[in-house]
């Protein structure tokens, strides 16, 4: 059975930033936090949290930097922030959280998960990113800090991208991904852009875009967090997926982490294949 409540939002502090999440469900029940990815919403969501608000409390954070959450003073954006950000939401719970986290959001559940292993209960990873695929971050020289200073001094002048109105945006969005319906379309971009002088322009902050932000850790660190993590682990690639293809044989040998291959999707499974996510994350949070 399938919820048509609306959601709640809330807001909540970390690190002195006002950050927004939407909970749909009874706060008693046992607590399922959903993590976007990167340039993405909390409200991208809502198929898959009404499917889990008749037994679950579903609570899906706007990560800083997105959706109805405050900016990063100063334009600093690392992995870690993001995940001390969502270490601060899960601690409001009495018992260890379930997650279902998408592409960036999975590399920051699994340090968070890693670091403090007894708050989370079971994890279905969709796409989890992790910093440089499959090779390891060069050493730090100065032209290589010269290259990064270079690309944040040149988002200072940077102009967002503006729509004329909603429906340009929803066109945006099915650009971005065609296996989308016209009705899911415009659901993600009408909670994707703000009112800006008359026209429409996303809400994520660019300082926040992949490549700006910085990732602190290696790929052997990051396996290291994933080993860390005590519960079980479901991760999911789509079978057309283009930015982390392969990446199932990276967590390969993985103790606890078990891969799955979902046909007919791409990177954004979620919304490619709703309904098989929603009874896979079912069964393996029932098998957890």
């Amino acid at each position: 059975m399938t919820s048509s409540q609306q959601p709640r939002q809330l807001f909540f502090e970390s690190q002195r930033l006002r950050l927004s999440a939407w909970a749909w469900g009874d706060e008693g029940a046992q607590p399922l936090v959903l993590v976007h990815g990167g340039r993405d919403h909390a409200r991208s969501w809502d198929g898959i949290a009404e499917a889990f608000a008749d037994d679950h409390y579903v609570v899906a954070p706007d990560l800083r930097g997105h959706g109805d959450s405050d900016w990063s003073p100063g334009s600093e954006y690392t992995t870690s922030q993001y995940a001390m950000d969502l270490l601060t939401l899960v601690e409001r719970f009495e018992r260890p959280v379930r997650v279902i986290c998408h592409s960036f959001g999975g590399q920051v559940t699994f340090l968070a998960a890693g670091s403090y292993p007894a708050r989370f209960d079971s994890i279905v990873a969709i796409e989890g990113r992790v910093p440089g695929l499959f090779e390891e971050p060069g050493p730090m020289t100065p032209a290589r800090f010269r290259e990064h200073v270079e690309q944040r001094r040149s988002l200072e002048t940077r102009q967002v991208r503006r729509y004329p109105d909603l429906e340009a945006a929803i066109t945006r969005v099915g650009e971005m991904n065609p296996r989308l319906s016209p009705e899911q379309a415009r659901h993600i971009a009408e909670h994707a852009v703000r009112e800006d002088g008359g026209e429409l322009i996303w809400k994520f902050d660019n300082w926040s875009r992949p490549g700006v932000r910085r990732d602190e850790f290696t790929l052997a660190e990051m396996r290291g967090f994933i080993e860390a993590i005590a519960c079980p682990v479901l991760y999911l690639v789509g079978s057309e997926a283009g930015v982390i293809r392969g990446m199932e044989g990276w967590v390969q040998g993985l103790a606890g982490v078990r891969s799955m291959t979902v046909e007919g999707a791409g990177h954004w499974v979620h919304h490619d294949q709703p309904e098989r996510v929603i009874a896979l994350a079912r069964e393996h949070f029932g098998a957890g």
